[in-house]
């Protein structure tokens, strides 16, 4: 059989009923089977667009995006996931809409849904707004929807929001699989999610608590490793813990860098900001506390500064298994030398592993189409079918 008949066997085994209709929000809330379906259809269909064949399952629709923080990856990502599925693309700049005017969330939700099939939001900047936020989202096209305002409900995909990065860590789950030659080659892997120096102050934490939330699940050793005061929610660590215990895997936390990184066989490493500075950000701009907020930022920046030596460097790789483990990052990482005089990572590592870095990225917009697809239809290993099957040429070949 083709890899593309295999993925499609292997998806008849899994248990991905409960994704249709429904919306895709944190990693955890989602079983082993259905992780494994949103890996096999994004495989899929990026196998059919290899080969030349269409995977527009719309002929029409809308797909609508509301960025709340800047974006390149996620954003594009996103608008080349729902082009890829036939669905149009209309992002939402909220300084040029309603809301600036007092529109509620549920009047807004409502309004840009009439012909929406699904919803991507990125909300990722205060502990406690952005996932609230997009459940007052889905609640309120639901409600919509029963009471016959909405044709349809769209469903929501999560670009981000303040606990997990979902569309990020499947990507990267994704492309450690291939990496390494499949799932089942993940169990026994040391892989380090490490705090990095950055020399901007407010980054998320969804990135690093998306992995530790995600690669636990697949017996893999995972190690967080940050200096001190740079802890993540206690409440995820708890989900790596439980994953850990089920998977045979194991789950650890450290303030040493290099014992991190001995042995290992993936480093992903990333700045964030401490958890707690992160709710003090949030309970500052809620009081609208501006000096505050200046005052926090200046404290945190010099936290940061006493850390410059927390960074993925020439000799931190050489104590990793063989001197050559996967380098992996989000993207953009601040470059020392490159995009900042003293960053997250050695130019020369980075440009190493520059072509692994890009792949990793380039598992998104697969991993976003196929949670779109999931959520859209029962059977989807027969709709796969059917689209090769059909084989319209995506573009028009030379006969």
């Amino acid at each position: 059989m083709t890899d593309f008949n295999k993925l499609v066997e292997e998806l008849k085994e899994l248990d991905s009923q409960g994704m249709f209709g429904e919306d895709f929000l944190q990693t955890w809330e989602k079983s082993d089977d259905e992780i494994a379906a949103t890996l096999a259809v994004a495989d899929a269909l990026r196998d059919l667009r290899e080969r030349n064949i269409s995977t527009k399952v719309f002929d029409s629709g809308l797909a609508v995006s509301i960025f709340r923080d800047n974006s390149t990856r996620t954003r594009f990502s996103f608008s080349s996931a729902c082009n890829m599925l036939g669905l149009a693309i209309q992002d939402l700049d909220e300084s040029k809409s309603q809301i600036a005017h007092g529109e509620t969330v549920r009047e807004t939700a409502t309004m840009i849904s009439f012909m929406a099939d699904v919803i991507g939001i990125r909300d990722d900047m205060y502990i406690g707004k952005g996932d609230a936020y997009m459940r007052e989202v889905i609640e309120a096209v639901r409600d919509s929807h029963k009471e016959g305002i909405l044709e349809q409900r769209p469903n929501l995909v999560d670009l981000q929001d303040d606990i997990d990065h979902p569309t990020q860590a499947l990507a990267d789950l994704n492309h450690i699989i291939h990496e390494f030659g499949g799932v089942e080659n993940l169990k026994g892997k040391k892989i380090v999610m490490s705090w990095a120096y950055s020399p901007s102050y407010g980054k998320p934490l969804s990135v690093a608590q998306g992995i530790i939330g995600l690669m636990t699940r697949y017996g893999m050793d995972v190690v967080l490793a940050h200096p001190e005061g740079y802890e993540v929610m206690p409440e995820v660590e708890e989900i790596a813990k439980k994953y850990a215990a089920e998977s045979g895997g194991k789950y650890s936390r450290t303030n040493d860098m290099k014992e991190a990184f001995t042995d290992a066989d993936v480093v992903y490493c990333k700045s964030w900001a401490p958890f707690k500075a992160m709710e003090e950000r949030t309970e500052l701009y809620g009081n609208g506390d501006f000096d505050g907020i200046d005052k926090l930022e200046q404290e945190l920046l010099e936290q940061n500064a006493n850390h410059k030596d927390w960074a993925c460097t020439e000799e931190m790789m050489e104590v990793t298994k063989d001197g050559k483990a996967l380098y992996m990052h989000p993207l953009p990482a601040d470059i020392t030398g490159v995009s900042a005089d003293e960053g997250e990572v050695d130019a020369t590592v980075f440009d190493r592993y520059r072509k692994e870095l890009y792949m990793e990225a380039s598992y998104k917009p697969y991993v976003i189409a196929s949670m779109i697809f999931l959520s859209k239809f029962k059977d989807p290993a027969k709709v796969l079918k059917e689209l090769e099957a059909r084989g319209t040429e995506r573009r028009l070949t030379e006969k």
